[in-house]
Order: structure tokens, then C-alpha cells, then sequence
């Protein structure tokens, strides 16, 4: 399965007016490779990291071991520059044989903008109350405008943080890569033991006496009759 996907934020803010676009890059590839080349191909994937300096946030690796299947399967949940994001797709594409391949596209440039003037509002807000409380006497108004202060830092402290996290994800791109060991063609072939083989002949051979003995009488009668009938011509 391959795809693409470009869509603007789900917000729903495109902000069509700005020229320079603000877009995160996400893609998911699944490959597979041939038997008994899985380290190989983790040490491969390993070094294209390195010489891209990609960060590794996750690797699982797990083996899968049932009767006569066995193979290997890692995930890795990884993070690239993303002026380095289409070269390192394109060799962690050539790793293996690609069953899996998404490519997704988020425009965020309506979310980042407004963003901004949400903070710009709020810086603004703040100093409004800074300067209230610098000049009342009163101490309810005190308390209430501390608290509005509180409020309104630990909001900022959000708005501040979703505007890291946007320009993280413009900055770096994730990149999500399984990679499969490729299961034996007999993978699913289940083998009948000996005595298996010799009970199924053994019912083989009493399901044919059982219809011998059920056709016995009906063979006797039938020569029963003939013998009668020939019997009977001869006299004539």
C-alpha cells in the first residue's frame, strides 16, 4: 500500500493569505527482507541514522517464534532534520521490499499564525494586570489580580509551549519504519506424524470392509435370483 496525504491543519485554520507555508512531514514504511538477513538490515537502517545524525526515539525488536514459524520484526519511531527527511526516506526505502509506504503532509501554517497572536494578546493582557495590581490598595483586588496573574503565566506557558512544538515538528520530520523478516514458505504447512498416517489408513481400510459387508447379502441375493431365472430358461 502506497499513499500521500496533504491536508491543512484540522483545525480548519489554512490561513490561505500567508504566501510562505508552515507544513510537518510524517511517513510510515513497512519493509520486508529475506530470510536470515534481518541483522543485516538492522545494521544497515542503524548506519543511515548515523550519517544523517537522525535521532532514535523508540526500537522495539521482537522475535516471533510459534511451532515452525520464526522470524523477526522492529519498529522504530524516528526523527530527521527535515532538509534531511527525503534522502534518508529514500534509503530507509531501499533497505528491504516496501509492502507499506504513507507520506503525510500537515499544513499548520493557520494554527502557528494564530498561535502567535493568541500569545501576543495574552502578553499583553498580562501587563494590563501587573499594572493594576501595582495600583490598587484594595486587598480583594490584590488576591484577585494574583490569581488572574497565575492564570494568565501558566496560559502564556502553554501557548509558548504549542509554538515549540509546531516549530519541533516543522524542523524535524518523524519517520516511522518497520521492518519485517520475511516468514519461510512453509511457514503454515503443518506435517502429519507416521502413526497419524497409519491410523488414517486403518479407518481407510474399515470404512471399505464395512461397505464389503453391508453389499455381501444384496451381492448373494442378486446371484440367488440369476441362478433361479437361468434355471428356468433351461427347462423351457
Amino acid at each position: 500500500i502506497f499513499g500521500r496525504t496533504i491536508a491543512p491543519n484540522a483545525n480548519g485554520d489554512f490561513a490561505p493569505g500567508v504566501d510562505e507555508r508552515i507544513i510537518t512531514k510524517t511517513a510510515s514504511i513497512t519493509t520486508e527482507v529475506e530470510k536470515g538477513l534481518f541483522q543485516e538490515a538492522t545494521e544497515k537502517v542503524k548506519a543511515i541514522l548515523k550519517t544523517s545524525d537522525a535521532l532514535l526515539l523508540n526500537e522495539n525488536t521482537n522475535k516471533y517464534d510459534s511451532e515452525r514459524r520464526e522470524y523477526y520484526e522492529a519498529s522504530y519511531e524516528i526523527k530527521v532534520e527535515t532538509k534531511k527527511y527525503d534522502a534518508v526516506v529514500v534509503q530507509l526505502k531501499e533497505v528491504g521490499e516496501i509492502t507499506y509506504f504513507n507520506e503525510n503532509m500537515l499544513d499548520v501554517t493557520g494554527t502557528h499564525k494564530n498561535l502567535k497572536i493568541d500569545l501576543e494578546t495574552e502578553k499583553e493582557r498580562l501587563k494590563r494586570y501587573k499594572e493594576m495590581l501595582e495600583q490598587t490598595i484594595n486587598v480583594a483586588e490584590k488576591i484577585d489580580l494574583s490569581d488572574r496573574i497565575f492564570d494568565q503565566e501558566r496560559r502564556i506557558k502553554y501557548i509558548e509551549e504549542s509554538l515549540t512544538n509546531i516549530d519541533q515538528q516543522v524542523d524535524y520530520s518523524a519517520v516511522y519504519l518497520t521492518v519485517r523478516e520475511e516468514q519461510s514458505d512453509y511457514a503454515y504447512t503443518e506435517f502429519v506424524d507416521f502413526a497419524e498416517l497409519v491410523q488414517n489408513f486403518v479407518n481407510s481400510i474399515n470404512s471399505i470392509l464395512r461397505w464389503i459387508v453391508l453389499l455381501i447379502p444384496w451381492a448373494i441375493a442378486v446371484w440367488i435370483i440369476r441362478a433361479i431365472a437361468l434355471r428356468g430358461r433351461k427347462r423351457r
